[in-house]
């Protein structure tokens, strides 16, 4: 069976030990960048290898092009095959709980054609309350030849500048409500929002007990967010692209297809002042 969005906690249990399956975890703090590499080296699922948000699922940042600018294709193949991914392992990424870093790998795989890549619903936490194990044994992955299809479409901000007033595109901002709002702005240095950019902060992605919504609930939702747009007109964006692969995740749950990512997101679009910023609601 392929796993292409989520996998629950029960069906990688059956195959932990498969070596058809590679288990990443993903764990990253934006306040403290070395904290989830050091979780992950304290207990992580067995077997399971780490990849850095900032040095492997990130590229070089030029000042403006956002805090987290996607890699390079080939040396983020290169980090895949350092892994021991190749196009016919099933990819499992994980973090925490939430997903939210988790996305970020779960999107770079599919942008790169690797469809066997999905995220495990509820994360670490899920796992560890149904009280599985856990290990701090490092793996030594077998290296694999990755090969990347073409990349997929992106949005870049110039696309989106070009839709301000004609309404082409639809930005869905993954950030909480109160940076939306330009309320408070704890990272970057321009508070708001995208002007016509509509807030779904990517928490609202789940239930209450830390796992996605059904896809019943989330297409319910996303269709209603849209008002009418298809889901091809739906432009992803959040802070730095990372969150926002959270949302574009639930759409394709939801049956959704064709959404992108703006990959420089909030951090990319206020390093040119000349970009508008809107705040409020």
């Amino acid at each position: 069976m392929k796993y292409s969005t989520l996998i629950p906690t029960e069906a990688l249990a059956r195959h932990i030990d498969d070596p058809a399956f590679v288990v990443v975890d993903c764990r990253h703090d934006l306040a403290d960048a070395e904290a989830g590499e050091r979780a992950y080296r304290a207990a992580h699922l067995p077997g399971a290898v780490f990849m850095h948000l900032d040095r492997e699922l990130s590229g070089r940042k030029t000042g403006r092009n956002g805090r987290h600018p996607l890699p390079d294709v080939a040396a983020l193949a290169a980090t895949f095959g350092r892994a021991g991914i190749d196009a016919t392992h099933q990819v499992v990424a994980y973090d925490q709980g939430s997903g939210g870093w988790a996305a970020r790998l779960w999107w770079l795989l599919h942008w790169l054609g690797h469809e066997r890549a999905a995220v495990l619903d509820g994360g670490l936490d899920r796992w560890r309350a149904e009280g599985r194990p856990v290990t701090d044994a490092i793996p030594s992955p077998q290296p694999a030849v990755f090969v990347p299809k073409s990349p997929g479409p992106t949005a870049s901000a110039d696309e989106i500048l070009s839709h301000l007033d004609d309404g082409g595109v639809l930005v869905i901002d993954a950030r909480t409500p109160e940076r939306y709002r330009g309320e408070v702005e704890p990272i970057d240095p321009v508070a708001g929002h995208i002007p016509g950019a509509r807030n779904r902060p990517y928490s609202e992605n789940l239930s209450g007990e830390g796992v996605f919504k059904s896809p019943e609930a989330l297409r319910r939702e996303f269709v209603e967010l849209m008002n009418g747009m298809p889901p091809a007109a739906v432009v992803h964006q959040c802070g730095s692209g990372v969150n926002a692969c959270h949302n574009a995740l639930a759409m394709a749950i939801a049956r959704l297809p064709g959404s992108r990512l703006y990959p420089g997101s909030w951090s990319e679009w206020v390093s040119d002042p000349a970009r508008p910023v809107a705040r409020g609601r």
